[in-house]
């Protein structure tokens, strides 16, 4: 827990209001006597009085307590925060927010002044994206070394698998996200798709939505299965260097999840392209189908995966189905992964072995 000295608050207003601020008075509401402020936030406001410019201000100090709601990290807590500081004075007789910011892991107060947006820089890596080898194996061109990366990058998820995490309301939350974010399945029906629809009409997204709530009660019994996972694992998140290395981009989603997850985000790739062949999985990319299935299960040993599998299929097959997101499709492609995406659905275990029996 952050610790907080006032004389860390006094700085804080000086950065913030300029530096003839002084701190006067700092005590929880409704209790006028001094605290001495330890674990600042948690849910517990703080009554502050303070000068600046001349004058005597007071104002009340607020963090988030994390709880089990959505709010496990503190990205989370920034999140409402910054909602709260951007939008609380466009409303009639709502309070003004004074300030924003953090507090760093010394128990620093740094402001944010009129934030807008954020960025982050991130290392240079080297490398091309791994979708480029998918295109060069569609173009005819596969290579040992294709086979070789694919079980490399099954035995990587197997490392970081590995480490896994007692608590239930994560993998719940999780599991939610899964069904209903904006930018996961029900997003992705409403968003990603025109509606009416031709090749797939409301009532087959309805019964699909139908069926991953059912997946939903499934799931709530393989909380235990909470892992480290990467969240985005596909072809244009993975840059692979000349000797055959990889590096990843773009986690996503969380550091906890279901590991079933990231093995559905590649191996739906290998079925996208495949498709363009024709109507099953076969030749090139259904070696490396293979080999990225036979090396992950022989790693982890972990053939419950396939038990609750199937919804993260449809998540990302959606994704790659869409008209929106991947609009050069042929008809015949995207035909085929909808129709993979309804019959995944109904096998309480996804076969694996016989991927193509779900094309049919």
């Amino acid at each position: 827990m952050t610790e907080l000295s006032p004389e860390n608050l006094e700085a804080y207003l000086r950065q913030a209001f300029g530096e003839d601020a002084r701190l006067l008075h700092v005590g929880r509401i409704g209790r006028p006597e001094e605290q001495g402020m330890k674990a600042l936030g948690y849910g517990k406001p703080l009554f502050v009085r303070f000068t600046a410019g001349g004058r005597e201000r007071e104002a009340v100090l607020s963090t988030m307590r994390g709880d089990k709601y959505g709010h496990q990290f503190y990205w989370d807590r920034a999140a409402i925060l910054m909602f709260q500081h951007a939008t609380s004075a466009r409303l009639e007789r709502h309070v003004r927010p004074m300030g924003l910011g953090y507090l760093d892991a010394e128990g620093s107060m740094i402001p944010l002044r009129e934030p807008e947006e954020f960025f982050i820089l991130n290392e240079k890596l080297p490398g091309h994206d791994y979708f480029k080898d998918l295109e060069r194996i569609r173009g005819g061109d596969f290579r040992p070394s294709d086979e070789a990366l694919a079980r490399e990058f099954a035995r990587w998820l197997a490392r970081i698998h590995a480490e896994k995490k007692d608590d239930p309301d994560l993998y719940f939350r999780g599991v939610r996200n899964l069904i209903g974010s904006s930018e996961c399945i029900m997003g992705l029906i409403d968003e990603a798709f025109p509606h009416p629809y031709a090749e797939f009409p409301e009532r087959r997204f309805l019964d699909m939505e139908q069926r991953i709530i059912e997946w939903r009660w499934k799931l709530k019994g393989f909380a235990r299965r909470l892992s480290v996972v990467h969240g985005d694992f596909h072809p244009w998140n993975v840059l692979v260097t000349d000797d055959g290395d990889f590096r990843v981009l773009d986690r996503s989603r969380g550091e906890w999840g279901e590991p079933a997850g990231d093995v559905c985000t590649m191996a739906i790739n290998y079925l996208l392209y495949g498709l363009y062949k024709e109507a099953k999985l076969s030749g090139p990319f259904e070696r490396l189908y293979r080999a990225y299935f036979e090396e992950y299960l022989e790693r982890t040993g972990d053939r419950q995966c396939l038990e609750v599998m199937a919804p993260f299929f449809v998540f990302r097959g959606l994704v790659v189905a869409s008209p929106e997101w991947y609009p050069d499709h042929p008809p015949a492609v995207r035909r085929g992964l909808l129709r993979f995406l309804v019959n995944v659905l109904e096998d309480e275990v996804f076969d694996w072995e016989h991927v193509n029996r779900y094309m049919e």
